[in-house]
Formats: C-alpha cells, sequence, structure tokens
C-alpha cells in the first residue's frame, strides 16, 4: 500500500491509498481496453462488499457508502469515521487492467506528480483506490460559458505540457497503449465494433469518419508533436466551483479534474480534439465550443498547421469511438446501458451536423472564434 496525491487545480494535495487484493466477486464485465472483444472484467461488488473492503484493505470504517457511475471500473463515494479527511472514492479497477501494476502505477504517479506540480467466475485480481473526495460540480451539470471553455482549454494544455515536458517514472514506459481503443490514434480499430450500430445513416457517417481518418490522419501522425495525453477530458471528469456568492448568476472556474484511467502516449492536438468534442455534447451551440477551447489551448500550446489541418477529424474521430463503442457495450452489457449511452444522446445530432456543414464552415468558425482571442491579453 502506498500514499500518492491528486491532482486539483488549486494544488492541494489529496491523498490516495492503492493495494492490490484477489477477490471474487459475482461477475464482471469488458473494460473495452484492448482491440479484441475481452472477457468478462468489470467489478460487480454490490456496497455492502464495498464498505468491507474499505475496513479490509484500508482499515477503516464506513459511515455511509453510495456507488457512482463507471464505465470499466467500479467507483464508490466514501464517508468514513475518522479524523482529518473523511470523504474518499473508492475505485476498483476492472481485472484486465488490473494485470498490468506497471499502468496504474504510472496513473497514480502523475497524479502526485501534477499536484506537486500545481497543475463472481472465478478469483480475479482487482487494483483498490481509495482517493480522498474532491468536491465540485462536474461540467455536464452547469452551463458552459466562453470563460469556462476557454479554460478548460488551457487546462488541457497545461497537464499535457507539464505530464510531457517534466514527468519522469520508471512506470511510463506502460503508457505507450498500442492497441487502447481509446487511443485516438486507434479510430480504424472501430471497424470490428460498428456491426453494433445497423444499417442506417449513423453507421454511414462513421463509416465515412474512418475512412477519411484512415486516408487523411494516419499518415500526417509522425508530423504531429508527441506528449502524454489525459485522454479524457469529458464533461464529467471536469470540475468547477463557483466563484461568486450569487445564486442567480454563479460565476464559475475550473476546480479539478478526474480520472487518469484513459492516460496513454499521444500528441497534443488529440487532447484538445477529445476536449472539443465532450465540452461539444451538453452546449446549446456545439459549433461554436471549438473556437473558445482552441484558444484556451493555443493560449498554452500553439497548433501546428498540420494539427490544426487535423482537428476536424479528430474531433470526429472521437465522437466516432465514443458512440460506436457505447452502443457495442451496451449490447453486451444492457444493464449498464444509460450510463454508457450518455454521450449518444446529443452526439449523433452533434456529429451529423458536423458532416452536414462540412470541415471547411466548421474550421472557419472555430478559427475566427480562436482569432479574436490574440486581440486580448487574457481569457474573456
Amino acid at each position: 500500500m502506498h500514499f500518492v496525491a491528486v491532482i486539483t487545480a488549486s494544488g492541494v494535495r489529496i491523498q490516495i491509498r492503492s493495494s492490490s487484493f484477489s477477490f471474487s466477486p459475482r461477475d464482471t464485465m469488458s473494460s473495452g481496453n484492448d482491440c479484441q472483444p475481452q472477457t468478462l472484467t468489470k467489478p460487480t461488488f454490490d456496497e455492502r462488499e464495498a464498505a468491507e473492503l474499505v475496513d479490509r484493505v484500508f482499515g477503516l470504517k464506513v459511515s455511509w457508502i453510495r456507488s457512482l457511475p463507471s464505465y470499466d471500473d467500479q467507483n464508490f463515494h466514501v464517508r468514513v469515521s475518522a479524523e482529518g479527511a473523511d470523504e474518499y472514492v473508492l475505485k476498483i479497477t476492472n481485472s484486465e487492467d488490473s494485470q498490468e501494476p506497471d499502468l496504474i502505477e504510472a496513473q497514480t504517479q502523475a497524479m502526485m506528480f501534477l499536484s506537486a506540480e500545481g497543475a463472481g467466475l472465478g478469483s480475479k485480481k482487482y487494483m483498490v483506490r481509495l482517493l480522498t473526495y474532491l468536491p465540485g460540480t462536474p461540467v455536464a451539470k452547469i452551463s458552459t460559458n466562453a470563460q469556462i471553455l476557454y479554460e478548460i482549454g488551457r487546462l488541457a494544455a497545461s497537464v499535457d505540457k507539464v505530464l510531457s515536458e517534466k514527468f519522469q517514472h520508471p512506470s511510463v514506459k506502460s503508457l505507450h497503449r498500442g492497441q487502447f481503443i481509446w487511443n485516438l490514434a486507434n479510430v480504424p480499430l472501430l471497424d470490428q465494433y460498428i456491426y453494433a450500430l445497423g444499417r442506417n445513416k449513423y453507421c454511414a457517417v462513421v463509416e465515412q469518419v474512418i475512412e477519411q481518418f484512415k486516408g487523411k490522419v494516419i499518415p500526417k501522425l509522425s508530423s504531429f508533436r508527441a506528449c502524454i495525453n489525459h485522454g479524457d477530458l469529458n464533461d464529467h471528469n471536469i470540475l468547477v466551483d463557483s466563484s461568486s456568492a450569487s445564486l442567480v448568476n454563479p460565476q464559475y472556474r475550473v476546480s479539478g479534474i478526474l480520472d487518469f484511467s484513459d492516460m496513454s502516449y499521444g500528441y497534443y492536438v488529440f487532447e484538445v480534439a477529445i476536449a472539443i468534442m465532450y465540452m461539444m455534447i451538453e452546449s446549446p451551440d456545439p459549433l461554436s465550443v471549438g473556437g473558445h477551447v482552441l484558444a484556451g489551448f493555443e493560449s498554452i500550446l500553439p497548433l501546428t498547421a498540420e494539427e490544426r489541418g487535423a482537428l476536424f477529424l479528430l474531433v470526429s474521430g472521437r465522437f466516432a469511438q465514443s458512440l460506436v463503442i457505447a452502443a457495442h457495450t451496451a449490447l453486451l452489457y444492457p444493464e449498464n446501458k444509460e450510463y454508457l449511452t450518455i454521450t449518444a444522446k446529443t452526439g449523433w445530432k452533434h456529429l451529423m451536423s458536423m458532416f452536414e456543414l462540412g470541415q471547411e464552415a466548421v474550421e472557419k468558425k472555430w478559427f475566427e472564434t480562436a482569432q479574436g482571442y490574440t486581440h486580448h491579453t487574457s481569457a474573456p
């Protein structure tokens, strides 16, 4: 067991305890981390069993516990009877990723580093981490504005920049995850999951995204600047808090980020594309989002002409990944369908709108908005 720290925007250090134990849960689910469908690996502990884990592994008595939504792993919000910080997130990693202790170590060490910088089917082994609960409101639950979108762009660039330039640890090599389905370079791997969409207009658009990605993005990867990506800066993984006392018109600022499970080596332009895609999901004006996020990102790391030229297809590729993998996984595990298909509620509409307008029109909107920021010395 060891202690590390998770990042918050304010640089507050948060303890994590991590350990590895073997358990026999009732059943498991696929993590989706490999390009091939996997055996069942998602933990399915109930709240009583999870409370027992906290006691057994970490020696803490649980006074209150509730399940949190998850994709591959299993998460619980836990309150314990103890001095000091008494709220935690219990994170039980799926058994597939738990077989890669270096990967878990890299994720954990990255959280510690960023904080210090101020930026039932037999017995299976699961990595278990207990993280201090980070209060805040997910971006998905607020009305975003230009200021928040700009901050999110800056956050995306800052996290990748400091990890890539300063983070050194023996386990970092585990972040070379060549067949990781969520790495944006692996959009072509969606071919084997596309059956889940059926034969319809959505499938046709995804096929178009994949083919254009193969022809226009993959050949240019060597010209992009490589880095370590957080890889999942979605609207549920970015927290904000109110910087004003007004209940009528609260002003929010980014306060923290969650979930480093999708970390991998990639490229700087991947991170801004992923952030743009997820910020579009809940926006009433989704096509305007990209310019504000891009402006924030480029205030730290201006994109090259090659990177900018790929942005439209990279955002489209992330939509395709999220929508196709969710459809595939929801067919296999309908009990988790509501969480798995969160993006699909508006994602299909946004992807279709992007392709109806076309790359030139969408990029013009993004780039003109971002250009407008060059006349200001700070965010709006």
